[in-house]
């Protein structure tokens, strides 16, 4: 018998695991729950924001919608264009807004020294299937025909995110693959939410998804985002392409003890079987956001990590 895998926690992020609340997810309440999340995020222009230089714009989504995005740029950077990085935020593709990453993307901004651009997609199940892909989309297409106009190159164009944004990320690179109009250079997938199987068989690893993000929330959100359509495109489901041949060099990481270590592990394994260069780190004692303990060593490690991997990608 399973007695949890609370002792396999890194000590050090113990603390921050007995602060963070179980997500009850229910449909009668998410907009309550959404709401309460949202209260908790400091607004954009309350931040501290030292050295780099914020800017809000709405350009045109699909459908001539507008689509916001949040723009940080390292203050007082040098006239050769920079690099760019499409981020998108996490919130198991129901949850979550573009300003709960914004201190993260002034980092990166700040010590990579790119312009970082972070989607405020549409979510699930207000918009399903490929809609906020498609949104995600319009966004790396924007800052590729706006270069000259941004200082950016748009060669140098990496998209990333964590969990549901990690998995909008990589659906974005089978996307842009495939349309072949704005090839990423990287992608930087951040215990990226991928299969909707997950959670669905009888046979689960028995010491992962207990934290944060569980099987029924999981549930939830695939059932939110697939909706009624229980979709087969890879560019909803990125674990169903049936081709990851093509795919832009790839950042992976990952908790041993999140639910979504063993889709991620197979998704890497299958890129790599690919010819597509990758970068995997998996670190012990994680679970599902562990970054927000972010005193902890393995945050620190894993925040370093991910950005020096990007700094990389840019420099090539």
């Amino acid at each position: 018998m399973n007695a949890g895998s609370r002792h396999l926690v890194d000590p050090e992020l113990l603390p921050a695991l007995d602060l963070m609340p179980d997500l009850d997810l229910d449909a009668a309440r998410l907009a309550e729950l959404r709401a309460g999340m949202d209260a908790l995020i400091p607004k954009l222009e309350t931040l501290p924001c030292d050295g780099v230089d914020v800017e809000v714009v709405t350009i045109s989504g699909p459908g001539g919608a507008p689509l916001e995005l949040q723009l940080f740029r390292p203050a007082g950077a040098a006239s050769a264009p920079l690099p760019a990085f499409l981020h998108i935020h996490g919130g198991g593709y129901v949850l979550g807004n573009a300003t709960q990453s914004a201190l993260g993307n002034m980092r990166t901004a700040r010590e990579v020294g790119c312009l970082v651009a972070s989607v405020e997609y549409s979510l699930a199940p207000e918009t399903s299937g490929t809609g906020a892909v498609e949104q995600c989309h319009a966004a790396l297409a924007w800052l590729a025909t706006n270069a000259d106009d941004l200082g950016i190159d748009p060669s140098r164009i990496a998209v990333g995110g964590e969990s549901a944004g990690g998995g909008l990320a990589a659906a974005l690179a089978l996307l842009a693959r495939d349309r072949g109009e704005v090839v990423p250079c990287f992608q930087m997938l951040i215990y990226p939410m991928l299969d909707a199987s997950t959670g669905q068989s009888g046979d689960e690893h028995p010491f992962t998804g207990e934290f944060v993000w569980t099987r029924a929330a999981n549930r939830f959100g695939w059932d939110s985002l697939l909706a009624e359509n229980a979709s087969d495109s890879p560019y909803v489901v990125p674990a169903r392409a049936a081709d990851l041949s093509g795919l832009p060099p790839t950042y992976m990481s990952v908790g041993a003890l999140d639910l979504f270590v063993e889709e991620d592990l197979e998704f890497a394994r299958r890129l790599m079987r690919a010819g597509v260069p990758v970068e995997f780190h998996l670190f012990p004692g994680a679970f599902h956001g562990f970054e927000l303990a972010a005193e902890a060593d393995v945050s620190k490690r894993a925040e370093a990590e991910r950005r020096t991997a990007l700094a990389r990608a840019f420099a090539r």
